[in-house]
């Protein structure tokens, strides 16, 4: 038996994981399939809740440096510029960190990584380029075999590994839920949309007529790039919208230029809602998107994942040193569970819905009451607890 605890994947939430149960004292081995730290399109916002835990961790600061603070975000409309903006410094008094930070997912793991290998390498063993393809699990412990590494025993492993998990398959659960019709086309430009557009945010969910577009579009910045969240025109097949030349006509319709678009990265990718009965089954434990997956409307997922790690690692640690009775673990399940349905499935799904709207008449209703919102402290700060996380963490702190 190694006596370490198993994570399966090494993105944000299994290094979060991994940091943050040596930092109380619990070992950990960390098997990840890729060879390196995945930089490819994902996550790029960080809400004030998470940057409060990765404060705790010791990699705010440095994260905080490589991003972009974003105090505001917004949902405009793209033909007159007409917006509601959200200003986050009305949570001044329930975070450290009153804002968004807009920083690409992969910096975070690459900090995390750096710490742990300068100051956990004792606890943590990290190895990359194993793929885990078998989990069993016993009374006594569990069983993990693949490519790249020999079986290991240990005795508890968490599934890190995201929405095809094999530790979610090793439990024998569904992954209950939905996936929704459209497939999101994730386009990043240098191109300065701020210059160009009055009063953007860094952070925007935009509504549109232009025939181009399925009535919306996002504008999301990370350092030195735009992130342009596009949807196939109506009548148009995914590989149809894929094409250099579909993209560029959708960049051109957002902004006409005389010049083409640069685009160095392009992902399409289908959105899903679904999410786990329980988190834990035996010692077999689940966490990020192997336990839930959401609309990335809101930027709620892999945030959502980093909060599941911290859990996680404070309902291990008392089971760990016999302080607890394992029955304690099922607490992670009554804690983050609520969470990832009612506060992030839930709340993105709302947002996406918001976004779809079509009809002109109920569009203008629905910008007048988000800038009634934005406009009323009380309001906005009510609104900006759920929407930044804080409201559901808060309600999950005091289940039993």
């Amino acid at each position: 038996m190694d006596q370490r605890i198993a994570i399966v994947g090494a993105g944000p939430v299994g290094l979060v994981l991994a940091l943050r149960l040596a930092m109380l004292g619990l070992p950990s081995l960390v098997l990840e399939a890729e060879a390196d730290i995945s930089e490819a399109l994902r996550a790029s916002t960080f809400h004030p809740p998470s940057l409060d835990m990765l404060d705790e961790l010791g990699v705010a600061e440095a994260l905080i440096a490589q991003g972009l603070v974003t105090p505001t975000w917004q949902v405009r409309r793209h033909e007159d510029g007409a917006r509601a903006v959200f200003d986050l410094g009305v949570l001044k008094d329930d975070t450290a960190h009153p804002y968004r930070l807009q920083a690409e997912q992969w910096k975070l793991s690459r900090l995390l990584l750096a710490k742990l290998r300068a100051e956990h390498a004792d606890a943590v063993d990290l190895r990359f380029g194993c793929r885990v393809e078998q989990v069993a699990q016993d009374a006594d412990g569990v069983t993990l075999s693949g490519t790249g590494f020999d079986p290991l025993r240990v005795p508890y492993a968490v599934g890190c590994d995201g929405a095809r998990s094999e530790v979610r398959r090793a439990m024998g659960l569904d992954f209950p839920g939905d996936t929704y019709p459209e497939t999101t086309i994730l386009a990043t430009t240098p191109f300065d949309f701020a210059a160009v557009f009055e009063g953007l945010s860094n952070v925007n969910y935009i509504w549109t007529q232009h025939p181009a577009f399925s009535g919306t579009f996002s504008l999301l910045r990370v350092p030195g790039r735009w992130r342009a969240s596009l949807y196939p025109a109506p009548g148009e097949t995914v590989e149809d919208a894929l094409r250099p030349e579909a993209i560029e006509r959708k960049l051109q319709a957002i902004h006409p230029k005389g010049t083409p678009y640069d685009v160095p990265d392009l992902r399409p990718y289908r959105v899903h809602q679904r999410i786990v009965e329980s988190y834990r089954s035996g010692r077999l434990m689940l966490a990020g998107d192997a336990a839930h997956l959401n609309s990335p409307s809101g930027g709620m997922g892999m945030n959502g994942g980093i909060h599941d790690a911290m859990e996680l690692a404070a309902t291990l640690a008392p089971v760990w040193r016999n302080e607890a009775d394992e029955s304690l673990l099922d607490r992670y399940t009554r804690r983050r569970r609520p969470v990832a349905e009612r506060e992030i499935i839930a709340q993105a799904d709302r947002n996406r819905a918001r976004m779809r709207e079509t009809d002109p008449a109920r569009r203008a209703e629905m910008l007048t009451e988000l800038q009634r919102t934005a406009g009323d402290p009380v309001r906005a700060r009510e609104h900006l607890l759920r929407s930044s996380m804080i409201s559901g963490l808060r309600a999950a702190a005091t289940v039993a």
